[in-house]
């Protein structure tokens, strides 16, 4: 008899909130089942955009009204996932629902902040569930993230040969993987994934991304751009780290480049896309040296034209796979991690990884809030 618990996921990109059905046996993942994805109201998504981008200023009403609007929203997408499944509430053991991050700086304020108010998550649902994963690890010293690195070890990992887990999200990170020993897991954000390049899409085309980077293959890259940009001292800085759209955003682009509206819009994008290749194959390569194969999820799997980039960059000697081919679509990757995350905490197992956050202990992750 499965046990099942469901993973509530919007990232960097803020376009919609992903929800998984997973299954799990003995407390080990046995596949997504079911997924549903429920797009947020274009007024909601700007919002969220702004307070990622720190372009606004909100009373604290302001902020209680968005965080229960995004709370609204998850608990919408767990039950339009039921309703598909005909599963009864009563069947999930918990929700985890990862929120929606508005504000990330733990070394500095030493907080991270994800919207999505959980007590109404669980009221509305009637289903335990289990939030707030990223602050017990800031408490201990850690970033509080990525946290998704102990499940792509738990899935993904293989004791003859050396793999990267790489996501695309609106940030980038990666997970190294050399083996079956999870005490030798790292990872870290590497900086922009789509989140210079939907910000551009949005502003010129008014599209939410570049589908498959087809405008940003028309495109040429701007190497005065392209180096000004590179030349941020997060790209050199070491391990652990993590960043948010707070730092990569347009903003820090017009900055360290005030000619940005003088160049042709599709050689901004192909930049774009470039800086994303670019700074993913070189956190690999100079990090994780060994590794033989990448595996590629979120939603710049999608993007056909940065995934040729990348595997150019990396060269021939490593694989470049989908996480689809080794039995999770790329798309719900980091939404089945937080169902399983769930799962940890409600059986008081740690879901960090001090190897990778930086941490000074292992921590169970999260508050229970029941249904």
């Amino acid at each position: 008899m499965h046990t099942w618990c469901i993973g509530l996921m919007s990232g960097t990109s803020a376009d919609a909130v992903d929800a998984a059905l997973c299954a799990f046996d003995d407390q080990r993942f046995r596949g997504v089942h079911a997924t549903a994805s429920l797009p947020y109201p274009a007024d909601l998504r700007a919002r969220l955009l702004a307070l990622q981008r720190g372009d606004c200023v909100l009373a604290l009403g302001e902020l209680c009204a968005i965080d229960n609007a995004v709370a609204i929203c998850f608990a919408q997408a767990a039950q339009t996932l039921l309703a598909h499944t005909g599963l009864h509430a009563s069947a999930i053991a918990a929700i985890g629902s990862h929120g929606q991050t508005v504000f990330h700086d733990p070394e500095h304020t030493g907080s991270s902040l994800q919207l999505g108010n959980p007590a109404l998550i669980a009221a509305r649902t009637s289903i335990t569930t289990v939030a707030d994963f990223r602050r017990a690890d800031i408490a201990r010293g850690g970033h509080g993230a990525p946290l998704v690195p102990a499940f792509h070890h738990a899935l993904f990992a293989d004791a003859g040969e050396p793999r990267c887990v790489v996501n695309i999200g609106g940030i980038a990170n990666i997970t190294v993987l050399p083996g079956e020993d999870q005490a030798a897991v790292r990872g870290f954000d590497t900086g922009p994934g789509n989140a210079l390049m939907d910000e551009w899409a949005e502003l010129h085309l008014n599209e939410p991304y570049d589908r498959d980077g087809h405008w940003a293959a028309s495109g040429s890259v701007q190497p005065a751009l392209l180096d000004v940009l590179l030349n941020d001292s997060y790209f050199a800085r070491p391990p652990p780290k993590s960043t948010g759209r707070g730092q990569f955003n347009l903003a820090w682009v017009r900055h360290r480049y005030p000619r940005l509206d003088q160049l042709a819009r599709a050689d901004v994008q192909r930049t774009f896309c470039e800086l994303t290749a670019l700074t993913i194959a070189h956190a690999i390569l100079d990090h994780a040296p060994a590794t033989r194969r990448v595996l590629i999820c979120g939603g710049g799997a999608r993007n056909t034209f940065l995934r040729t980039r990348l595997g150019e960059v990396l060269g021939d000697s490593i694989a470049l796979d989908d996480t689809a081919d080794h039995g999770v679509d790329a798309l719900w990757v980091e939404a089945a991690a937080f169902a399983w995350l769930a799962l940890c905490t409600l059986h008081g197992r740690p879901g960090n990884l001090p190897s990778v956050t930086g941490a000074r202990s292992p921590a169970i992750l999260g508050g229970i809030y029941r249904g």
